[in-house]
This record gives structure tokens, C-alpha cells and sequence, in this order.
């Protein structure tokens, strides 16, 4: 149970102090500006109109003979000092306290419990004061219920059992504990805990009999174990402890730029040379005196200019001279003053000119130099941009407005390497290395720079940059842009953080971390980007290498399909068919091997090995074991002739997906692996045939059966033939039922 500890305070002194700021006036030269050894500044003042504001007044009392300063009568606090350049007022607090009564065997409480200063200028300094308990076994609570600061409570906990536990100026918990308070606290009370003593308060009150609780200043406290078993800690200080109170002018006003605007005519800051300081603890503000001035910034003329020269700040024998606002240092002549030395100096002006004209002359010849060799470099970075298309780039750029797609140069792709720093390698590949790299105004990008190019493909690279440039799907990688004034070209593409197919199925994190629908909804998305590639892609594009390590995986691992290295756009003459065989081996089109010719087919039939390797989690081609099981899609072909396609399934794929799913996935990709490219799905195909099987496996309880046909890929348009018993959405979250390992690590855009 909590209880106050005492039912009155002196937060009524602080209420009667409520400002009511009339128009700024100046007070009169006959008020009264020293209380004993205190000096009353202004807006300060002792008497009537001798302050700003009530809120500023200080009564002179008598106390044993000597005059003291207090705000709100002799009974209220005592003030010690009045600071105008910090704001802040020191004052003498009551010590609150908690004592055990041995004639009634409880805990009494004592002294002063709240402060309400919420209508007054001052707030309690979060700086400078902490909230202090001195005793044993002692629990007290500081705590706020005012606007600003409602809820506030924070506690503070001192134990001991013997006096032996207790160090003299350590206050860590043992005897003491203090805390700190919030900025802008304008009210607080302090409660002890009782019952907060475990073996009764009569245990301990054989050598601790009291507890006290104040906010007060923490640069005046010091421990003291004598403070548990004496009561010396409130007799020496009279039941009394500095405290320190931020002051500022709050009749209303939060801000500067407000109080400047006023039209009352009580901004406070009346000197010329006064500026004006949003307050650091609550609503208001204060006044100081510009750089080069002291005084009281309140008075009109109150901030006068400071004679520097006083204290002589130049060095010997320099002559000082006080400016308005500074001052300056003149030196002997042949000598010249240093302001970041502060010493006078040799005139060494005449040797400085000798060094600055040989060092003129040097800069001219080597800029002359530099010049020359940029020329020259230029010159050569622009037959390679004419070699690789770039004026046919620009012109249709110029043409087609709202082309997304940025020509670099050669500086700004180095910048945003480090220089192709080794340390940005993201990836490396037969058709290039690809950097990770910064690009202001772009972000994060992918650099790739390529290996050679033939010469063909040197003469196309700008018409095929272009309309790679206009590839916008959410499962293609966007090209950025692209570099042609080097050797060979580089092309910039978007980053894509985490890692690749390849790596989801057979890196570190692979089979019993990765849910199947996880890999199926990446399967059919790469199928939609090879699919946007062939069919809506103008011309149609062959990507000519599709593989799980060329599928990347963005924040959110979505699939998206990457590296056009061997990309070419479908050919419309017998002298655009490829002459040299590549790609890789694995996903190889047996029938591309033949004819050298490259088609959308020979897409489809890589993407069949992709679905082999989610079936079964197993790489495209095998150095070891038998030659029959060395190439991943002929002993799948043999094993489904066999029907043993259980066999080669991936475990967690047998134990967790249906019989139906699987067998239709195997079909489908039976049917990519066809000798004949001809006899092969299209894209579009398989992509359909993919989104049927998801749904299959997402919703399980919808029943779909074929009326007309085996599959879809017997040449049935999308959905024919089909029954569907619920009505189902033909979207689905990016990541339903996932299961995928959150640590990404890097991107590969390259083999």
C-alpha cells in the first residue's frame, strides 16, 4: 500500500506565483536589486512593477537579522542565486521524510511532500538536480500528475542490513540511490512505500530510523554513512537542500517566432543586441546577449558591447583594438597577425608569391598535360561508343519518350565499385563478372561487365540494349542502363538481394527448411517472366540460358529472371541463327545441340531441368555414379518410362505433397524434356498449367477435374474442360505457405 506522506505542502506557494504578464514595462531605477548577499536581476524585481511578471517576484524577508530572499514570502523557498546567462534560479527544498515513531511503533511522515509550479515560470531542472533517498530498506516514489507529464512515476530503492555494507560518498543503492527526473516537469510528489520492511520497521529502526526523500541539486549532495543512523543529513541542512529551477518567459508563449510576432508589446527581449532562445525545458523562452555583449538582455540598452582589449587577448607585442561586437590585433610592421595561432607572424608574402607562381606554372603544364591525354581517351571512348550502337541509342531514346533507361559513364560505374573492388564481386560467369554497386539517384544496382562480344554483336548491342531497356515485369530483372564507351560493354541492372533457385535448393538452406509450395510459386513465376519474354517481349526475346542459378530472389523472394548474356531476340532470317553453341551443360536443348538453332523451345526445355531440380533437390549434372544417372533429365525420362519416378523424388516432397500435384508436375515436365521441340509446350503453357497445379496445392479442398482433357498441354485453352466446385481468386499472396530461410546473403546475376 502506498501512501502519501504528508497531506499538505508548499505547492500553494508556487500557485499563488501564477504570471499574468501585462505589456512589457521598464521597471523603475529605484527597486530594489540586492537582497542580502543575492542580486535581484531583472526580470527579476522585489516589489511592485519592479518585475516582469508576478511569477518573477522575490520578497526581501529578515530572518535572524539577515535579509533573505524568497520566492512567495519568508515561508516559502529561500532563493540563492539567480543566473540570467544559464536561466535558472537556485532555491532551498524541503527534505521530505519517513520516520519510525518509538512511541507508537509506526512510520511517521515529515516534512514537505509536493511542488506544483504548472502556472509559474519555472520548471524543475533535469540537468542538475536527480531525485534522492537516504535510508535503509527504503522505497520512494517520485511522481507527476501535471498536463505535461502525465503518468510519470519512477522509484528508487536503498537497502541495507548493517552499517558495515555503507561507503562514504557512494550512492549506488546501499544506504542511497538516486534518480534521474524528465525534461519539462512542472510538478512532482514524493510517497514511501510501506510495508516495504521485511522483518517490520521496528527491525531496523535500531540503527536506521528515518528515510529521506528530496529532489534537490546532485552537485551538492555527497553520502554520508552517518546519515542512517543520525539524523544529521536533515539537521545540518535545517531540513533544506539546493535545488535548481530553469526559468523562462511562458505567459502563454511556446516560441520565439511566436513571441516576436506579438502585438502586445510583451516580447521580453528589449536590448538592440539581445537574441532571443527557445527554451530546453518546457514551453517559453529566454534572452542573451548577442556574441561580443554582456548585461541583462531584458533592459532596453541592457547588453553592452565588451572592451575585449581589457584582457589584452593578441599576443605580445601586437596592438589591440575593441570593435563593436569584437575585436581586432594589429602586429609591428613586416609582421602579420595569425587568428589561428594567435601569434604575429613573419610577412612572408613575397616568398609565398615565388612558391604560389612556381606552383601556377607547374599546375598549368600538368593540366596542360592532362588535357591532352583526356582528349585522347575521349576520343577513344567515343569510337567505341559509335562501335556499339550508342548514336542509334540515343536517337531512338530522343524519339520514344518515357524510356526508363540511363547511358553511364565509364567514371561513374568506377565510382560505384570502388574501382570493381573485389570486395563488390556479387557474382562470375562465362559471359562476365557482376559488382555490387551504388549509384546516386539510382540505389543499390547490379554491374556486370561482360566478356568478349562477337563482332555482330557488337554492331546490334544499342538497337538490343533498347528494347531490353522496355522489359518491365515483376519477374524480370530491369535493366538499368548500360556503359558503351568501354572496350565491351557493361550493363547495369536493378540488385536483387537474396541469392538465387540454386542456392534455395541446394546451398545451406535447402529441402527440409523450404516449404514445396514456396519453390512451386518461384517455379511459376519464373515461367510468367520467360513467358512475358516470349509473347509480349517486341520483338520476342530467347533468353537462351535458363537455369535455376539465373533465377534471383528479390526481398520477398519473388523469382525473378536474370542474366541475358546469351540472350538473343528471336531471329527473322537465317543469318541471325547462333553459329556457336552456348549456355550450360545440364539444361542443354539436345535438339539446339544439332541444329545450332536457337528457339523459344529450347527455353521450355531448360526450364523442364529447373522443375526436375524442385522435384527431386537434385543438381542437372552428376560426375559421379552411373552414367545413366549422370544426367538429371535422362535418368528422370528413363524413370518415368519405368513409372519409378518415386525414386528420384525429393523426401520432404513425397511426405508432404499429393500424389496428384506431383504427377502432374512430373507430366509437365516430361513434356518440356521432349526430344522434339516441336512436340514441347510453349511457356504460356506451362506457365498455365503451373497456376493450375498452385491452386491445387494452396486449396487443397477445391476439387478440379478435366471433362474434355488429360492436361492442359494437350492444346486446351487456359481452364478448359475444367470444373472448379468453389469459386476461387486467381491471385494469391506473394508468400502463402512459405517457408523460407530469412538470412539473404548475396546475389548471383552471373554463372
Amino acid at each position: 500500500m502506498e501512501v502519501r506522506t504528508l497531506q499538505f505542502g508548499l505547492g500553494l506557494l508556487l500557485l499563488l506565483a501564477a504570471q499574468h504578464a501585462p505589456a512589457t514595462a521598464i521597471p523603475s531605477s529605484e527597486c530594489q536589486r540586492q537582497c542580502g548577499d543575492v542580486e535581484i536581476p531583472y526580470p527579476f524585481g522585489i516589489g511592485e512593477n519592479c518585475s516582469l511578471s508576478s511569477g518573477f517576484n522575490i520578497n526581501c524577508q529578515a530572518q535572524d537579522g539577515v535579509s533573505k530572499p524568497f520566492l512567495i514570502g519568508d515561508g516559502g523557498f529561500e532563493v540563492l542565486n539567480i543566473s540570467l546567462t544559464e536561466s535558472t534560479i537556485r532555491v532551498l527544498n524541503f527534505i521530505a521524510s519517513y520516520c519510525y515513531n518509538t512511541s507508537t511503533g509506526n512510520m511517521e511522515p515529515g516534512g514537505f511532500a509536493w511542488i506544483d509550479a504548472s502556472d509559474t515560470p519555472y520548471r524543475f531542472s533535469d540537468v542538475h538536480n536527480k531525485f534522492t533517498v537516504i535510508g535503509c530498506n527504503t522505497l520512494a516514489y517520485i511522481s507527476s500528475s501535471s498536463s505535461n507529464n502525465i503518468g510519470y512515476q519512477s522509484g528508487c530503492v536503498s537497502t541495507c542490513s548493517r552499517m558495515s555494507d555503507l561507503t562514504d560518498g557512494s550512492c549506488s543503492g546501499m544506504g542511497c540511490c538516486q534518480t534521474e527526473i524528465p525534461r519539462g516537469m512542472d510538478y512532482y510528489s514524493v510517497d514511501f512505500k510501506t510495508g516495504f520492511y521485511p522483518n517490520g520497521s521496528q527491525s531496523i529502526s535500531n540503527f536506521s530510523r528515518c528515510s529521506y526523500a528530496i529532489l534537490m541539486e546532485a552537485a551538492e549532495f555527497n553520502f554520508s554513512a552517518a546519515y542512517i543512523n543520525t539524523n544529521k543529513f536533515n539537521e545540518t541542512r535545517a531540513g533544506r537542500a539546493p535545488m535548481v529551477t530553469d526559468w523562462a518567459i511562458r505567459n502563454g508563449t511556446a516560441s520565439c517566432e511566436v513571441a516576436k510576432r506579438n502585438e502586445t508589446g510583451t516580447y521580453a527581449c528589449l536590448s538592440s543586441n539581445s537574441e532571443c532562445v527557445d527554451s530546453v525545458n518546457g514551453p517559453g523562452y529566454v534572452c542573451n546577449c548577442s556574441h561580443g555583449y554582456q548585461g541583462n538582455p531584458y533592459l532596453p540598452d541592457g547588453c553592452k558591447d565588451v572592451n575585449e582589449c581589457n584582457n589584452n587577448p593578441c599576443p605580445s607585442g601586437a596592438v589591440c583594438t575593441d570593435t563593436t561586437g569584437g575585436y581586432k590585433c594589429s602586429c609591428p610592421a613586416g609582421r602579420k597577425f595569425s587568428k589561428q595561432t594567435n601569434t604575429c607572424n613573419p610577412d612572408t608574402s613575397l616568398i609565398i608569391g615565388v612558391i604560389v607562381a612556381f606552383f601556377v606554372l607547374m599546375i598549368f603544364s600538368f593540366s596542360g598535360y592532362m588535357i591532352f591525354e583526356k582528349r585522347k581517351l575521349n576520343k577513344v571512348k567515343q569510337e567505341y561508343f559509335n562501335q556499339h550502337g550508342g548514336l542509334l541509342l540515343f536517337q531512338r531514346m530522343r524519339s520514344e519518350r518515357g524510356i526508363s533507361f540511363t547511358v553511364f559513364t565509364e567514371a561513374e560505374l568506377v565510382h560505384a565499385t570502388n574501382n570493381y573492388d573485389k570486395s563488390t564481386i556479387i557474382g562470375k560467369g562465362g559471359h562476365g563478372t557482376v559488382y555490387k554497386g551504388i549509384i546516386k539517384d539510382k540505389g543499390q544496382v547490379a554491374i556486370k561487365r561482360c566478356a568478349l562480344i562477337s563482332e555482330r554483336q557488337k554492331k546490334e548491342f544499342g538497337q538490343e540494349m533498347l528494347i531490353l531497356s522496355q522489359i518491365n515485369h515483376k519477374n524480370i530483372v530491369k535493366l538499368v542502363g548500360c556503359c558503351l564507351e568501354v572496350e565491351v560493354p557493361m550493363l547495369v541492372y536493378e540488385f536483387i538481394p537474396n541469392d538465387t533457385l540454386y542456392e534455395l535448393i541446394h546451398g545451406k538452406n535447402r529441402a527440409l527448411q523450404i516449404s514445396f509450395s514456396t519453390l512451386l510459386r518461384i517455379a511459376h513465376e519464373a515461367a510468367e517472366g520467360l513467358n512475358f519474354l516470349h509473347s509480349y517481349a517486341s520483338p520476342p526475346i530467347i533468353h537462351g540460358d535458363v537455369k535455376t542459378a539465373n533465377i534471383l530472389l528479390d526481398e520477398n523472394y519473388m523469382a525473378k529472371v536474370a542474366d541475358f548474356g546469351a540472350s538473343i531476340l528471336a531471329p527473322s532470317d537465317e543469318e541471325q541463327y547462333v553459329t556457336m553453341v552456348q549456355g550450360t551443360c545440364g539444361y542443354l536443348d539436345p535438339e539446339y545441340m544439332q541444329t545450332c538453332q536457337l528457339t523459344d523451345k529450347s527455353d521450355v526445355y531448360s526450364f523442364g531441368v529447373v522443375l526436375l531440380e524442385v522435384l527431386t533437390g537434385q543438381v542437372p549434372l552428376k560426375l559421379e555414379g552411373t552414367e545413366k544417372q549422370r544426367s538429371l533429365s535422362s535418368y528422370f525420362l528413363s524413370a518415368m518410362k519405368e513409372n519409378n519416378v518415386d525414386a528420384l523424388l525429393a523426401s520432404h516432397v513425397k511426405e508432404q505433397e499429393s500424389t496428384e500435384l506431383i504427377r502432374g508436375l512430373a507430366e509437365l515436365a516430361k513434356q518440356c524434356l521432349n526430344m522434339c521441340g516441336a512436340n514441347r509446350p510453349t511457356m504460356k503453357e506451362v506457365a498455365d498449367e503451373l497456376d493450375r497445379l498452385r491452386k491445387l496445392a494452396l486449396h487443397p479442398w477445391v476439387r478440379i477435374t478435366n471433362t474434355e482433357s488429360e492436361s492442359l498441354l494437350d492444346g486446351a485453352p487456359p481452364n478448359a474442360g475444367f470444373e472448379i466446385d468453389i469459386v476461387t481468386t486467381t491471385e494469391y499472396p506473394t508468400q502463402e505457405g512459405d517457408n523460407v530461410p530469412m538470412n539473404p546473403r548475396s546475389s548471383y546475376y552471373a554463372r
